[in-house]
């Protein structure tokens, strides 16, 4: 029987790439999106199943479940991978950007985790693959809000790693750095300011974090790779936690 993967954030970047590969090699994948005209060349593919689903909406979760499991009778592992990032000085942050990048990047993870427990708990066995960040273990200028909510994530998923242990429910982090997808060109940054300092380390961290970007060629499929041999091969037993937590590329 096909092992099936719903994936969070599927429409670009390492969701949409990841997604295709678990397609590819022969699970079934359940590919989620803020909308189905994200679909674009997933829907095509015979192994996978795109559906709307809103990770900051609670509602919009609970009906994408509800018609996820009209079509799928088990789900094996959930990756959460929908993310943001927002580039800011704390004096010129946007309280509109702060609730988005916490409500995506850290509230979405808990949001889909707790709609979920249920079914793995009932299936007595589940998977959750919370993807988060190098940025959640090391500090650096301008990352303030996306440094946070990453390391929220690890802590939220450590802590819920223990408590459904005994469900038979794995939970695991991994932390990447910058790969080479459209996600540093989707970053939101504050405004220029009259403070010239503030521009000119702006500029700086902005190239720095591309260039690296740019310079991680190979760093995609081995994320993408490193995602699926966790999917295919489950934490044993409780002395494994802490090191399939610690998993860094």
């Amino acid at each position: 029987m096909k092992k099936t993967v719903l994936i969070t954030g599927a429409a670009g970047g390492i969701g949409k790439q990841t997604a295709l590969f678990f397609a590819d090699k022969g699970w079934n994948v359940i590919a989620t999106m803020l909308s189905l005209e994200e679909a674009d060349d997933l829907k095509f593919h015979p192994n996978i199943q795109c559906y709307e689903l809103d990770v900051i909406s609670t509602i919009s979760i609970s009906n994408a479940k509800d018609a996820i499991l009209k079509n799928n009778k088990k789900i094996d592992v959930i990756i959460n991978n929908a993310g943001v990032g927002y580039r800011s000085f704390v004096e010129l942050s946007e309280d509109s950007k702060i609730n988005d990048i916490v409500a995506i990047n850290w509230l979405g993870v808990v949001k889909i985790c707790r709609a979920f427990i249920p079914l793995f708990r009932a299936q007595k066995s589940g998977q959750f693959i919370n993807i988060t960040s190098v940025a959640g273990l090391v500090n650096l200028p301008l990352g303030n809000f996306y440094h946070s909510t990453k390391q929220a994530v690890e802590s939220f998923s450590e802590c819920m790693a223990y408590e459904l242990f005994d469900l038979n429910i794995k939970v695991c982090t991994v932390q990447f750095g910058n790969a080479p997808t459209s996600f540093q060109k989707n970053v939101t940054k504050c405004p220029e300011t009259s403070v010239k300092s503030y521009n000119e380390l702006m500029k700086k961290v902005s190239d720095v974090l591309q260039k690296k970007s740019n310079k991680n060629t190979n760093l995609t499929p081995l994320i993408i790779r490193k995602l699926y041999h966790i999917a295919e091969n489950r934490i044993k037993n409780l002395d494994d936690i802490q090191s399939d937590l610690m998993l860094i590329l």
